[in-house]
């Protein structure tokens, strides 16, 4: 057996992928215990990487260092990648002013954080840990450790103070930001069937999901007026599925003749509906989909590169197979089939038509499962480099004395999220499967939380008991909580907005797992999670700004 206690000499790189697989497992079986609903998930992978790294011996710092890096890479590509498609059009619906919210957390806690630090006399280089633990993120560790590590004159042993106290907050964090929600709930005397009804009828209103409406020709000037032909269509945004003229139904091309008469199956948001009915006649209360007819409709998914990058119009598939396109959805955002959205790979599209039809438009489109559930590496590698690049990238900031660089985390997430938004640049398509996203998404921030456990636990135990390390522990709390009770206070009192949004908004301006798990168990629903999504990807990179931002003025 002795080749088992002398493997850290004898096979270094062994030695470091078992004890890191070792704290994984370990780890990962904390965070499945939950108490009232609520674990620690992920983060349970920090504290057995803190308790192998105090008991056990010390693996090679720049191995732990390629690991740490490595999996922040992947954490942060791959949630951007998810987000962005649906990143952007949130900021152009509610998300301007949860967005506004976050900062304004992310701004109290950089402000709080130095004020903490200076009142109790703390190293400049606890007052980042402090600020990364108490807003429960690592990437901004991360970054507040880069830039550490590229000013003058800082030694090993300050270099890793981030590291420790970020390990001593975070735990006090996760707890104050769930009691925060907790305390703002009691203040706010929430009633939660009012609040659930509240939220139902806001979003209605803001999202405006796609309807459909039968409607009935009674406009004398539309008949014998091809569809393409009939005013308003175009402006109001709806797409017409079916027609039904005399005992038959057909699907619904530019060339279809209208009658005065004639049913029409016509999808769109409400408002749209409406101002389309003015043009058309009056409503009927006939569904042509229940109507009896060879007419159906499947969804299919755009796969065929040919197709990427063109819009609904230029595919021209009611002329070519006598289809008709009624609605696509994006990243789970439904969109109606207006003849300029630009198509997307993996692309979800209704179509409407006889089967024999949609056979030959799916095939046109791709619809290849296969296709759909590969991974595209090319493109993926490609994203990585350009992340890297843009992320050691020196941007000068008026006033500070040295440029910042949006980091290893900044920067792969900024290209992510412009990739997913793109989707597509010639043949390269940064399509990645929900699945294989999730785990790699969940491989990298593993291997991060296993790595800072490690580097922190020699000197945890030692610090977290101590005078020094309890002063760590009240900062950590009163950066975390208050600007969560300030800001919770000013959305609900001032903004009038809703509880369960402010539950998800304080939890993703924290971007805390643990509290977004507490929200949605408040709400008895996953509705926190929209708000969570929307403000995660903001958050991040100023987080991640901000800490390097504290570093420079700090600690040079």
């Amino acid at each position: 057996m002795n080749w088992l206690f002398e493997i850290h000499q004898t096979q270094p790189v062994a030695h470091a992928v078992g004890v890191l697989a070792f704290v994984c497992v370990l780890g990962l079986s904390m965070g499945s215990l939950k108490f009232r609903g609520v674990g620690l998930g992920t983060a349970g992978v920090l504290f057995a990487g803190i308790l192998v790294g105090h008991f056990g011996k010390p693996l090679n710092s720049q191995t732990l260092g390629f690991v740490k890096e490595f999996g922040l890479i992947l954490f942060v590509f791959t949630m951007g990648l998810q987000l962005g498609p649906g990143f952007f059009a949130t900021l152009r619906q509610q998300g301007v002013k949860l967005n506004i919210l976050a900062a304004a957390v992310v701004i109290l806690g950089a402000a709080g954080a130095p004020l903490a630090g200076w009142l109790a006399g703390f190293d400049p280089a606890v007052v980042l840990g402090v600020f990364a633990g108490a807003s429960v993120n690592i990437p901004s560790l991360g970054a507040a450790t880069q830039a550490l590590g590229t000013l003058p004159g800082i030694s090993p042993e300050r270099l890793g103070l981030p590291a420790l106290a970020c390990a001593v907050t975070y735990p006090v964090a996760i707890a104050g930001s769930i009691a925060s929600l907790l305390i703002l709930k009691r203040l706010f005397r929430i009633d939660s069937a009012r609040e659930d009804a509240d939220y139902a009828e806001r979003h209605r209103r803001v999202v405006e999901p796609l309807e459909r409406r039968t409607l009935r020709v009674t406009n004398p000037k539309l008949d014998g007026l091809f569809l393409r032909e009939i005013p308003g269509r175009l402006e109001s945004r709806v797409t017409v599925s079916r027609v039904r003229h005399a005992d038959k139904t057909v699907p619904a091309t530019d060339a279809t003749v209208i009658h005065l008469g004639d049913r029409m199956l016509v999808i769109g948001t409400s408002a749209g509906l409406e101002q389309f009915e003015r043009v058309i006649g009056d409503r009927s209360d006939e569904d042509l989909i229940l109507s009896e007819s060879s007419i159906t409709f499947r969804r299919v998914a755009v796969t065929d590169r040919s197709v990427l990058g063109r819009t609904v119009g230029e595919l021209s598939l009611d002329d070519r197979f006598g289809v008709a396109v009624t609605r696509v959805t994006r990243a789970d955002l439904e969109m109606s089939a207006v003849p300029g959205l630009r198509l997307q790979f993996g692309d979800q599209m209704q179509i409407v038509g006889a089967p024999g039809d949609l056979d030959k438009a799916a095939s046109a489109l791709g619809n290849s499962l296969k296709d759909l559930n590969e991974t595209h590496f090319i493109p993926f590698f490609i994203g990585l480099v350009l992340g890297v690049a843009l992320g050691t990238l020196p941007i000068a900031v008026p006033g500070l004395p040295q440029p910042v660089k949006l980091g290893l985390a900044g920067g792969p997430l900024i290209v992510a999220l412009l990739l997913g938004r793109i989707g597509r640049i010639r043949r390269q398509v940064w399509h990645m499967p929900v699945n294989t996203n999730l785990a790699f998404r969940e491989f990298g921030i593993v291997l991060f939380f296993a790595t800072v456990g490690l580097e922190a636990g020699a000197k945890f135990f030692a610090t977290a008991f101590s005078a020094t390390g309890l002063q760590w522990l009240l900062a950590g709390a009163c950066v975390s909580m208050l600007p969560l009770m300030l800001i919770g206070w000013f959305a609900r009192n001032v903004w009038k907005m809703n509880f369960i949004d402010i539950t998800g908004l304080l939890a993703g301006s924290t971007t805390n797992p643990p509290a977004l798990a507490f929200a949605s168990s408040l709400a008895g629903s996953t509705a926190p999670n929209v708000a969570y999504a929307t403000v995660y990807p903001l958050t991040t990179l100023l987080r991640i700004l901000f800490a390097q931002i504290l570093a420079i003025l700090l600690c040079s």
